[in-house]
């Protein structure tokens, strides 16, 4: 019972440091005009600010997981969080473009990898057979982050300075330092993980063609969520202040979806879990499309695909660690990674249509064609799976002849 309570207490502090970068990553949209006005740049001159965070988290994640595969689980998330709340603190004394920009770029390089390791550490601290509730709990400090922590830094920002609501993310990271350090047990790695090489990682085709899943599956979501705003205020014609409205609503649906995506990593295998999340995300996307001028319906569907985006988050996570055998921390870690490359080029692939002038409401187009395509990688690697079972048992059972 004392141990079950423990590993509670772990998947707790885990969901802190969730909190804690879902928080830092969302809240600086909220603060975007802020920041331009005081550093003195223009809105998208502050937007790097967001790509830098993003670059951060691509470089950081195989790159500290493999510097650190050699310590405990424990060590290397204290460590990260360290280095989370330095940098997140210190990006609030930040004077200029350029020294912000630098220390966003900081501030992101132990995203992926927190989350990596966590997640590999969250199935082992689960009960047996609860593997994807474990990293469903990790996964939704993030999830509230959206809900509670982005509003009350977007306040705090808003109404004092934009440097208080890195001082928020700077405290939280103290929260988690202190969680982790109390509440996490000291869990034993495997051999194999400890001499992981990224090079080993770098060979293993299959979780290659995941993170491809998760770059452009996940971007379906990024493609709709860049330009929620403008769908909300231009197409629906709500007044501005719906906006938070409905990014609180996202919010509620993130948190639902998290845990709903778990229990159906539980009931299927989490490749076919991601197949029909993707596949209800396409659909529902096009049909935004048509329903993108009522109000009412915009705003419950906002709801909706919030709830559809994160019921892929724990079985895509899930399906990297089963793949990444003996490199699981640098698996789970580059799957972060992609999640981040899809958040940009969501983001960039939905602004073509924009740009040429066919209307906001193709963004959600863009992004149902690339949920779609991530459907269409699933099913690939569920064929290539199902071959090479085929051929591996017709070897056997000519061994077995001979």
């Amino acid at each position: 019972m004392n141990t079950i309570k423990s590993n509670k207490k772990a998947l707790f502090a885990l969901a802190i440091g969730g909190f804690g970068i879902g928080l830092t990553e969302f809240v600086i949209m909220g603060i975007l005009t802020e920041v331009s006005v005081s550093l003195g740049v223009t809105i998208p001159q502050a937007g790097h600010f967001i790509a830098a965070y993003a670059l951060g988290v691509v470089v950081g994640a195989p790159l500290l997981t493999g510097l650190g595969s050699k310590l405990s689980p424990k060590k290397m998330l204290f460590l990260l969080m360290i280095w989370f709340t330095v940098f997140n603190t210190l990006s609030g004394l930040a004077f200029g473009y350029k020294s912000l920009l630098f220390l966003r770029f900081l501030s992101g390089i132990p995203h992926g990898a927190f989350f990596g390791i966590g997640a590999v550490v969250a199935t082992k601290l689960a009960k047996k057979g609860k593997s994807a509730q474990g990293i469903a709990i990790m996964f939704s400090g993030l999830t509230v982050a959206n809900v509670i922590g982005v509003p009350i830094g977007t306040y705090l920002g808003q109404q004092f300075s934009w440097s208080v609501s890195f001082y928020l993310v700077g405290f939280v990271g103290l929260l988690a330092l202190a969680s982790i350090y109390l509440w996490m047990p000291k869990i034993e790695i495997e051999a194999s993980e400890q001499n992981v090489s990224v090079t080993k990682g770098l060979k293993n085709t299959e979780l290659w063609a995941l993170i491809a899943l998760t770059t452009i599956g996940t971007g379906g979501f990024f493609a709709w969520y860049s330009y929620v705003a403008p769908l909300i205020t231009d197409v629906a014609g709500l007044p501005n202040h719906f906006v938070g409205y409905a990014m609180m609503l996202a919010g509620l649906g993130m948190v639902v979806g998290n845990f709903l995506g778990a229990k159906m990593a539980e009931l299927f295998s989490p490749l076919k879990a991601v197949i029909i999340s993707l596949s209800v995300m396409s659909a529902v996307l096009i049909l935004n499309m048509f329903i993108a001028t009522n109000p009412y319906l915009l705003m419950g569907m906002t709801f909706m695909i919030g709830v559809i985006s994160f019921t892929v988050s724990t079985p895509i996570q899930m399906a990297i660690i089963n793949t990444s055998k003996g490199s699981e921390m640098l698996g789970s870690s580059m799957n972060q990674s992609a999640f981040n490359m899809g958040n940009a080029s969501g983001a960039y692939l939905a602004g073509l249509p924009i740009a040429f002038g066919y209307g906001i409401i193709y963004s959600s187009l863009v992004g149902a064609i690339l949920a779609f395509a991530g459907v269409s990688i699933a099913v690939a690697i569920l064929i290539v799976r199902k071959r090479r079972a085929i051929k591996y048992k017709k070897m056997a059972i000519s061994s077995l002849e001979t």
